[in-house]
């Protein structure tokens, strides 16, 4: 049996111009990273609508097990092409951190993949290297303007150097200057600001803006002080400007498929870049796109901050799930994943049954879902016929595919059936209020709306820090913005032992962005490594890359 590398490796790949020319873009928008990879020039906005249908891709709350939501969302674009739909892809980029720790990479699986899978996993067209090199700019531009003179009279830096690699000792340092020592912390790259600044841009224009109001700090009256008032925002888009640019691959079966921008779900918004996804928008009929961890954290700010900011909606929503991971959630031990368990599959499905019921009742329209259940070869017959059972007795519509061993095939109940569902539901949905809360209602209310509506939770907890900091953001003007919610997403709530409380304990400002940080129970914005991490699997033997999933 062939790995997902070899799959990839194996693939025959089309010429990237020609990847173009079956959806309509124009050579001259066709900016070659050699023969497999190219960006697309923002040129190829012009006289163009996003008018295609969204499809959105989530899952229910992530396990150790696996869920497949990218290979499920590569898996019904290739299926929906196969029926005959011009379809593109748009998801994000891999993040090296999980690439070399425990994740492994962000491209698909078995014959539901983006490839080539070792360039988009590892350095692609250099688009996370830009933003790294944009934020770490901006840190070492602060630090040089204090010590020479602090003109702008900055008392306290609020803004954290970023890497793209899980390093558990850079969520504590001290820097030093002449006497004076300063506690600080990183990002990873993409839970910092430049990237969450860089998916919600519209243009050029808007990325200049965005990145101009990052707040960087404070001065001595508490003011805030901005990248702007450094004087760098011309630099940072010198570094930024041909990154900007979608990358477009295809997957093993030639869609199309754009991949742009990364940050993560349970501490940024957890989308890929909204020109990604508006120019796939641009040529095809139907796009799908994918939102990071369970329908809590990507789903809700997939519609509450990038559909917002964007001016698109979902057509339709997709709740991936497996059996595997319905039975851990069921109280299974990951090693007794393989045994028959039908009970456990019970026990466990009210997480697809939640996100399913807030998915179709959270948003201010009603949007058309299904369930997706992603078939193992090691799930029964037994434990598919419960999963069907209770499909049917709690109203969801469901498909079972095979995306990972059948490819192109494997999803085709899922993709007519959602384009069916699109089709009904056109002239019912009034996406004009889609989100589910209203800016004007402030940040203290929405976060409770947030924290009831998807998490289930009454009892909002803010510590001291949290309250004097949503105190000062609302002083400074920063009350009616959109919420990032950052928690475990492992769990409905921020994974402490009552479920019916989460615990705010700090809120960042993004101005950039838009929107407020709400850190909740222990979450960290720097992963670290596990025990044995991928990085000492992966290698360069005979001319290929080995040992990547």
């Amino acid at each position: 049996m062939q790995t997902d590398l070899e799959i990839s490796q194996n693939a025959v790949k089309k010429n990237i111009l020609e990847i173009a020319e079956s959806v309509g873009i124009p050579a001259d928008f066709v900016e070659s990273y050699g023969r497999e990879k190219a960006k697309i020039s923002l040129e190829a906005f012009n006289g163009k609508s996003p008018d295609a249908k969204l499809i959105l891709v989530t899952a229910i709350n992530p396990t150790k097990a696996g869920e497949g939501k990218t290979t499920c969302a590569i898996g019904l674009a290739d299926s929906l092409a196969a029926i005959g739909k011009k379809t593109i892809l748009a998801l994000r980029e891999p993040s090296l951190g999980p690439v070399f720790g425990l994740k492994g990479g962000a491209t698909g699986g078995g014959h539901a993949q983006v490839v080539p899978m070792e360039d988009i996993n590892l350095h692609f067209t250099g688009d996370l290297h830009a933003i790294t090199t944009a934020n770490n700019l901006i840190a070492a531009c602060i630090d040089n303007h204090i010590h020479f003179g602090n003109a702008l009279g900055i008392e306290k830096v609020t803004f954290k150097r970023c890497l793209d690699i899980s390093d558990r000792m850079l969520r504590d340092v001290s820097t030093r200057f002449k006497d004076e020592t300063r506690n600080d912390s990183f990002n990873i790259t993409v839970a910092s600001e430049i990237m969450a600044v860089f998916c919600l841009s519209s243009d050029l224009d808007d990325l200049r803006k965005r990145i101009g109001r990052i707040v960087i700090g404070t001065n001595k009256e508490g003011t805030p002080v901005t990248v702007e008032q450094l004087g760098i925002t011309g630099s940072l888009i010198a570094l930024l400007k041909d990154a900007l640019k979608p990358n477009l691959v295809q997957t093993v079966y030639h869609t199309p498929a754009f991949i742009h921008g990364g940050p993560f779900a349970n501490i940024a918004h957890g989308c890929n870049s909204i020109i990604a996804t508006k120019m796939a928008m641009c040529y095809a009929d139907y796009v799908v796109t994918e939102a990071g961890f369970g329908a809590d954290l990507g789903a809700e700010k997939f519609v509450d901050i990038k559909c917002r900011t964007a001016g698109i909606a979902p057509d339709a929503i997709v709740v991936v799930a497996t059996l595997r991971a319905l039975k851990m959630h069921g109280g299974q031990e990951k090693k007794d994943l393989s045994q028959n368990s039908p009970a456990a599959v019970r026990a466990g499905f009210a997480n697809l049954a939640t996100h399913v019921r807030h998915m179709k009742n959270n948003f201010g329209y009603a949007v058309p879902v299904r369930a997706a259940l992603n078939l193992f070869p090691t799930d029964t017959d037994e434990e598919i016929a419960a999963f069907r059972a209770l499909c049917e007795e709690n109203d969801i519509a469901f498909d079972i595919i095979t995306s990972h061993r059948d490819g192109n095939q494997g999803a085709i109940s899922l993709a007519e059936n959602a384009a069916s569902d699109i089709e009904k539901a056109a002239v019912a949905c009034d996406k004009k209020a889609f989100p589910s809360y209203d800016l004007a209602n402030g940040l203290e209310k929405n976060i409770r709306i947030i924290c009831k509506k998807f998490y289930e939770a009454e009892n909002i907890v803010f510590s001291e820090k949290a309250l004097a900091r949503l105190n000062e953001l609302i002083a400074l003007g920063y009350n009616n913005i959109p919420v990032c919610m950052a928690k475990t997403p492992y769990a409905l709530n921020d994974g402490s032992e009552d479920k019916n409380t989460v615990h705010i304990q700090d809120i960042a400002l993004s101005a950039g962005a838009g929107f407020a940080v709400i850190l909740t129970g222990d979450i960290m914005t720097m992963p670290g490594l596990p025990r044995v991490p991928q990085a000492q699997l992966i290698d360069f033997v005979n001319g290929k890359i080995t040992g990547l999933i």
